[in-house]
């Protein structure tokens, strides 16, 4: 795994990281990162034959690891798994909060409880885990990583109810820097750009735009899990000791302001 490249392969042993959603795509990916390094691995998500398959992939890795079933929408069930994953690995140093759902659905065709739907998922789950893990949090002065999106600060076609959510997912973020920095605790979010074999991938970007998709992007590729899964290991060392409150894009350049069609248009015209 490219991160050992970069990284100590005992950077994190001793250490516990929970990641909500943990059991596939981006999140799965992020907590490999993590078990590549050493660390104790927590994992959640609603399936739990999932989870028993990534649980599989980690100690593959050499990690310990608890993976208790829970959707991030139901606190007591959640609290149960932080829990147990407290007494069998120990408090955690990282939580990341990566639960989400997503569809594409234009505003006029999406019911409130499809828009309710997400935003409980997203944004109402990650306060459940932060709230949930912070007498965790504060024995380690430990540090929360969300799961952004482009969504959260550009509008997306299709995506009313993944921006709001998003949206209040950074807003999250930063009243709890705010709250939190005394404990000692950080919060930053990562806002990913199209990440290659994942699931959400598959879903929303249908193959036959994916070459023209992939030429609007300043870097001219797509994403890759592990990076996000490096950005997320960074952030939990002590080189990210003072950064907190912040949102960080790991987009290529997709996001930017004059790039994407515009930038493919310009290229195509041959000037």
């Amino acid at each position: 795994m490219k991160v050992t490249s970069y990284f100590s392969k005992d950077l994190f042993r001793g250490k516990t990281v929970f990641v909500t959603g943990g059991g596939s795509g981006i999140n799965l990916g992020i907590a490999k990162c993590f078990a590549a390094l050493g660390a104790s691995i927590g994992i959640c998500g609603r399936n739990q034959d999932k989870l028993d398959r990534a649980a599989d992939e980690l100690r593959a890795l050499g990690a310990n690891v608890s993976a208790v079933a829970a959707d991030v929408r139901d606190y007591a069930a959640l609290e149960a798994s932080l829990r147990q994953s407290e007494e069998a690995l120990g408090p955690m140093q990282t939580l990341v909060c990566g639960a989400a759902g997503n569809f594409p659905c234009p505003a006029e065709a999406l019911s409130p409880n499809g828009f309710k739907a997400v935003v409980d998922i997203d944004l109402l789950g990650s306060f459940n885990a932060c709230r949930a893990a912070l007498p965790q949090l504060q024995k380690t002065r430990g540090n929360v990583i969300f799961i952004s999106a482009g969504q959260a600060f550009l509008p997306y076609m299709a995506q009313c109810h993944v921006g709001a959510a998003k949206a209040g997912i950074d807003n999250l973020m930063q009243n709890l820097a705010l709250e939190w920095g005394p404990y000692g605790i950080r919060c930053n979010s990562i806002a990913p750009g199209p990440i290659e074999e994942t699931e959400g991938f598959e879903r929303l970007l249908p193959e036959g735009m994916r070459d023209s998709f992939r030429e609007a992007i300043p870097l001219r590729r797509f994403g890759r899990v592990e990076d996000i899964g490096q950005l997320a290991v960074f952030l939990s060392t002590p080189l990210a000791d003072y950064i907190t409150g912040t949102l960080i894009v790991a987009d290529g350049g997709q996001n930017l302001p004059g790039s994407g069609i515009f930038a493919h248009l310009f290229a195509q015209s041959g000037q």
